[in-house]
């Protein structure tokens, strides 16, 4: 089973690298004019729009974690998400969860709670992700079933249906469930703090690419991304965001090397903000650590 699951990541890969190796090809003079026609200032901010939708993504995930049992509050929980994400370019979409759940125990948080709190995280990003990918797509087209999902997913987020599918999950992983369930205000708030996050990474793409309209910016990024986290074959992945990428900013007009450079720059930032967010969640867990015991002294 694993040679095969190595097989499908190699030939993921190649198809990745196929595409891209492809569109440069066709559309080179395209694709390096659109990089040089992006200021620095532009890309400053962009960078920084980034780092924020980790920041507030991250409080969504505290928010999450804190439900279920006794509060972990942002510092802790910010080094448990943010160094533990950093598995997601590890190809195989577990390695996150792992990490994550290893570093909460060290932080003397449950495994199985920090993977309930990872896991629906995910689904409320997810529901949040479709309510605003109808920005980016047209009303008459694929939308329609967004809007018909859109209601169900908002159901599944109801406390008592949370509850039943961790608890499920948990028994299927032959694990307790956990004690305490997420209340309603909890569940909004890392609902809220997931349409924020999207829309920051809306931003961060506008900032690129200020002629597509900030709305279908929003729309863009939430379905890319979410793309992205179901190719558990790929590193982060890596390919079917940017295809997904360029398909919509060719909606807008943009030729396949425009869009495709749009896509790698984005790429580019995801990277350096996620080391960066978990470097300064490090960094302050130390500083907390230092600052405490220099008051024990």
């Amino acid at each position: 089973m694993n040679r095969l699951l190595d097989a499908a990541r190699w030939v993921a890969l190649a198809v990745v690298a196929a595409f891209v190796v492809r569109v440069l090809v066709a559309d080179w003079a395209e694709f390096w004019h659109t990089l040089h026609s992006i200021a620095w200032p532009a890309a400053v901010l962009s960078l920084a729009a980034l780092a924020a939708s980790i920041a507030v993504s991250t409080y969504g995930w505290q928010v999450v974690v804190d439900g279920l049992g006794d509060r972990v509050g942002y510092r802790r929980g910010a080094r448990i998400c943010l160094v533990g994400q950093l598995g997601k370019y590890v190809p195989g979409s577990v390695w996150a969860y792992l990490l994550q759940m290893e570093l909460g125990r060290k932080a003397g948080v449950s495994r199985a709670r920090i993977f309930t709190g990872s896991l629906v995280q995910f689904g409320i990003g997810l529901v949040a992700a479709l309510l605003l990918s109808v920005f980016a797509l047209p009303v008459a087209g694929p939308a329609r079933w967004l809007l018909v999902l859109l209601p169900i997913g908002l159901v599944a987020l109801h406390p008592r249906v949370l509850a039943w599918g961790t608890g499920l999950v948990l028994r299927v992983l032959r694990r307790d469930p956990q004690p305490r369930s997420l209340s309603l205000p909890a569940i909004g708030r890392a609902f809220g703090a997931s349409v924020l996050a999207w829309s920051l990474q809306g931003l961060h793409l506008w900032l690129l690419a200020p002629s597509v309209g900030f709305p279908s910016c929003v729309g863009a990024m939430a379905i890319a991304m979410t793309a992205g986290t179901f190719a558990f074959l790929l590193p982060s992945g890596a390919g079917v965001r940017e295809a997904v990428l360029v398909a919509l900013l060719g909606t807008a007009g943009f030729t396949a090397g425009q869009a495709l450079a749009f896509a790698l720059v984005s790429r580019v930032m995801f990277t350096v903000a996620d080391v960066l967010t978990a470097l300064l969640a490090v960094a302050g867990q130390r500083t907390s650590s230092y600052t405490t015991a220099s008051a024990l002294r």
